[in-house]
């Protein structure tokens, strides 16, 4: 559902997926064969929430800020996620059920462990691996885990080019 609020409608590209049962509503930007799936909550009422290319906000996520979140592109947000940060950039990866919460800035391909709790304006270097409650970093990120990130964010933009081609929106 994409809904209106304050006379600022949700943009979504032309080649973007979202899904007929995600919620978005207010100024939000959704770049090209970016995905937004079921159950998906973005609410931009604090804030304006701008999401790049190629990234996709899985299964019964919330995207919501105090202030403009501004996720980049190739960014893989898994299921449950709640995301309140400031910025998320390019090859992030964000796993199930995992809380970031406002101001938080993520630097380039890093991931946020499944069920990892990242607290209030914490910075997150470059090609960091962030575990645990609250959320630390414990390690930097293996090539391998930034070929995970490049190819799940692949795998999401064929399937919602599936998904799109099959009148599923």
């Amino acid at each position: 559902m994409i809904r209106e609020l304050e006379g600022k409608t949700p943009k979504i590209h032309k080649d973007a997926f979202v899904s007929e049962f995600a919620y978005l509503v207010g100024d939000i930007e959704i770049g090209a064969y970016s995905s937004i799936w079921p159950g998906v909550v973005m609410r931009a009422d604090s804030g304006k929430i701008s999401i790049g290319e190629n990234t996709c906000v899985q299964d019964n996520s919330v995207i919501h800020g105090d202030a403009d979140v501004e996720i980049k592109d190739s960014v893989v947000i898994g299921h449950r996620v709640m995301c309140h940060a400031a910025i998320v950039k390019n090859n992030v990866l964000l796993g199930n059920g995992c809380v970031v919460n406002d101001g938080v800035v993520i630097e380039e391909g890093s991931i946020i462990g499944s069920g990892a709790m990242v607290i209030e304006n914490m910075e997150i270097p470059k090609n960091s691996l962030v575990l645990g409650v609250p959320g630390r970093v414990k390690s930097e990120v293996k090539e391998r885990h930034i070929e995970l990130i490049k190819s799940t964010a692949l795998h999401y933009v064929e399937k919602g080019k599936l998904y799109k081609s099959q009148g599923l929106m």
